[in-house]
């Protein structure tokens, strides 16, 4: 199994990065024969205009990776515009894709029908995410359900491809991360930096304790049993703890005569808890940045390496090496 996976530097990593996408990152590079994650600055281009900014969120972006777990030892950590192969390889696949393919895609489609603006790097977004996956002949993708439709469309561009020119891309599959969809904000809508809604992974532990104690609840009196299934807070507080904690905090739910307020403790007693080890760690790599930049030096010589030999199969396959 040879996995990839991409994540942008945005901003920092929130609760919802981490337990919808970094945690199967570090659980997946201990399974798999070879693990690539990349930092997708290009793709960030998108939306993050500030050149400073970008930068300071691709250094800040490895060095979360790393304090999180993810060990140059097993994982290929790399950022995704120090391989330009990929971009090489993208246009070969721009030459094999349909207009309307890309035009039934989300992300196009949600910006025309909200009367934006769409340029064409979020129309073409698809084929670059494409090239990333095939660049390192990568079988498993973990993604949300979010980001399925993306995996449909490499898998059809590749096929056109093999179809054409023979057997040159691995055929990937979507390994969906089930857990994407249930982090919840601080307003109960699915925790993202868009919703302003996120509580980060390496925030203070005073911030960490003001935002919990703002998450909203409902008003119902202290007296009443309340069912923890549909309470985000609880959702919050399993994400931390193990079937037993869980099971004990559903209990006093259903038992009443408690208040939200000693939940949001509970909470951040257990997420500070969680990340504890990590944000030392953080804080490490922090006062090291040549640390970090050096594994991600390492990281990219090994992606380019893969990537080229995919990348001069596929122009040997379609005539431009001659």
């Amino acid at each position: 199994m040879i996995v990839l996976s991409g994540i942008q530097p945005t901003g920092r990593f929130h609760w919802g990065n981490y337990f919808g996408a970094i945690r199967q990152y570090v659980e997946l590079q201990n399974q798999a024969d070879a693990a690539f994650y990349f930092i997708a600055n290009l793709h960030a281009l998108t939306t993050v205009e500030d050149a400073e900014r970008l930068r300071q969120y691709t250094l800040d972006a490895a060095t979360d990776l790393l304090a999180l777990g993810i060990n140059p030892d097993r994982a290929t950590l790399f950022v995704q515009s120090d391989v330009p192969e990929v971009t090489q390889l993208c246009w070969l696949l721009m030459t094999r894709t349909p207009m309307g393919l890309l035009e039934r895609c989300h992300a196009y489609k949600d910006k025309k029908a909200r009367g934006l603006p769409a340029d064409a790097g979020l129309f073409t977004y698809p084929v670059l995410m494409a090239a990333d996956i095939l660049a390192y002949d990568a079988d498993t993708v973990p993604v949300g359900e979010d980001q399925v439709q993306h995996i449909e469309v490499c898998r059809d561009l590749a096929g056109s491809f093999n179809h054409l020119y023979g057997d040159v891309f691995v055929m990937p599959k979507a390994k969906i991360m089930e857990s994407a969809a249930r982090v919840p904000g601080t307003d109960g809508e699915k925790m993202s930096k868009s919703y302003n809604n996120t509580i980060g992974v390496f925030d203070e532990p005073a911030s960490v304790r003001k935002a919990i104690m703002r998450i909203k609840t409902d008003s119902r009196p202290v007296s009443e049993p309340k069912d923890p299934e549909s309470d985000h807070l609880f959702q919050l507080y399993s994400l931390f703890v193990d079937d037993k904690r869980r099971e004990e905090m559903a209990a006093l739910y259903r038992r009443g005569g408690f208040g939200y307020g000693e939940v949001k403790k509970a909470l951040a007693e257990v997420a500070l808890g969680y990340f504890a080890e990590a944000y030392e760690f953080r804080k490490e790599l922090e006062s090291t940045p040549q640390r970090v930049r050096e594994v991600v030096g390492d990281g990219t010589a090994m992606a380019r390496k893969r990537a080229g030999e995919v990348l001069h199969r596929a122009q040997a396959a379609c005539g431009i090496k001659y």
